[in-house]
């Protein structure tokens, strides 16, 4: 993974009512504090990137119902992280704000997703960065460290299949 992206698989705790799970915790976090939750729904095939975070905001990531491809890609280094988050198996996604980032939805049913983030939104001056969702200059040298994914060297496509 890229430096600071984490991945925390979140544990269900099951009884004949249904199940609960914690979604963040402080201690999960590194230096962080959440200073805002948000939620979001979208509609199967929405692609929502590339945007980043140049003001140092982090975001940390739980797909409650559907799936999702979400990337994050290093421009220093042209490493890209992609992973494929789904409401059947729950789990935080940290993004460092620095990072290129976006998702695709890959179910065919809505993706409910819940995201914390370290910053309040600054409505007069938002901390955006936005780039095309098909920006050619995104070109993964490595996917997931591997040289070897076909995709490699190439502008990223969110259509191609990461998995056979």
């Amino acid at each position: 993974m890229l430096p600071g992206v984490r991945i925390k698989s979140l544990a269900t705790h099951v009884d004949e009512r249904g199940f609960f799970t914690e979604l963040i915790r402080q201690d999960w976090l590194l230096d962080e504090t959440v200073q805002q939750s948000n939620f979001s729904i979208s509609y199967p095939g929405t692609i929502r990137a590339w945007h980043r975070h140049i003001k140092k905001q982090t975001d940390v990531f739980v797909m409650l119902r559907g799936a999702i491809k979400l990337c994050a890609y290093d421009d220093a280094t042209t490493e890209l992280n992609e992973l494929v988050l789904t409401g059947d198996v729950l789990q935080s996604i940290r993004i460092p704000g620095h990072y290129w980032h976006g998702f695709k939805v890959l179910s065919d049913t809505r993706a409910y997703l819940v995201y914390f983030v370290n910053e309040l939104y600054d409505y007069e001056n938002p901390d955006e960065q936005r780039r095309p969702w098909n920006d050619l200059t995104i070109c993964p040298s490595t996917i997931n460290g591997s040289k070897e994914d076909p995709r490699c060297g190439k502008p990223w496509d969110w259509g191609y299949p990461g998995f056979k």
